[in-house]
């Protein structure tokens, strides 16, 4: 096994950047998730798994200026809003011109010590699920804007098992937001979810714990780019898999990561 491709989001719910390499901190991919955009009214961080508040989510895009060079150094971040139009987040408006975008009073921010919760929608029309049409809250680990581990993983198997339990649907993993994409050879099924548990080395440093499977939510449905709206993404993974696709891990041993690196299960 090897890595594939490897995937930071520099603002939490915005769409992110493929990279050659990383380094892996305790808090994983470093600079993912660094900021994110939280409503003035309600103190909760904007999130597209509420798209009834947050429609536009995944049509915002953002990018480091520069490459990070450091642990501990954030270069600013480049964000391209809908109309094509971009903001970097130092600039003095950046607020203003992110609350113009979204139509709604928000701020840019980095996670404190404090737990900062977040929307989630479930749809409605997805009959497996439970508590269709409601909305929920939850909170980021503490000093952070994750939903709830540090590195997500997914592997290639997983990505080739659903789309042939749903071939009419475009499975591409830019729909689930991993961090790490891993290609596991000539294996079939969702394999990542019996590493549960388990240690994985990659490369010569870096050691991750799979700590359990993802629940996938309404994200995974939504538009992006040339990717349409697809209910059955998430409906055929509540009927073929308790809704799971991929895996949470956290850091057991920092280091760096690139693309091409030796993955091996322990």
């Amino acid at each position: 096994m090897q890595v594939a491709s490897l995937w930071r989001y520099p603002v939490k719910s915005m769409m992110g950047e493929e990279l050659n390499a990383c380094s892996i901190t305790e808090k994983g991919v470093h600079g993912d998730r660094a900021y994110g955009v939280v409503d003035q009214e309600t103190g909760k961080l904007a999130n597209a798994k509420n798209p009834k508040k947050w429609p536009d989510m995944f049509y915002y895009r953002a990018a480091y200026t520069e490459p990070i060079q450091s642990i501990g150094s954030i270069p600013p971040v480049r964000i391209t809003m809908p109309n094509g139009d971009f903001v970097l987040s130092n600039e003095k408006e950046i607020n203003e011109r992110l609350s113009a975008s979204f139509d709604r009073q928000v701020a840019l921010g980095s996670p404190t010590l404090e737990k900062v919760e977040f929307e989630g929608y479930v749809p409605e029309e997805i009959k497996e699920l439970e508590d269709r049409g409601t909305i929920f809250s939850k909170a980021s680990p503490e000093g952070t804007f994750f939903d709830l581990a540090m590195v997500h993983i997914i592997t290639t198997a997983t990505i080739d098992r659903l789309r042939k339990l749903t071939p009419s649907s475009r499975i591409e993993p830019r729909r689930f937001r991993p961090n790490i994409i891993i290609d596991v050879p000539d294996v079939e099924g969702f394999v990542e979810e019996k590493w549960v548990d388990k240690i994985i080395s990659i490369g010569d440093d870096v050691q991750l714990k799979i700590i359990q499977p993802t629940k996938r939510c309404v994200m995974t449905t939504l538009p992006q780019g040339d990717l349409p709206k697809d209910s059955n993404v998430l409906r055929t993974l509540a009927q073929q898999n308790n809704g799971n696709f991929g895996v949470y891990a956290e850091v057991v041993k920092t280091g760096r990561l690139q693309s091409g690196d030796s993955v091996v299960v322990r």
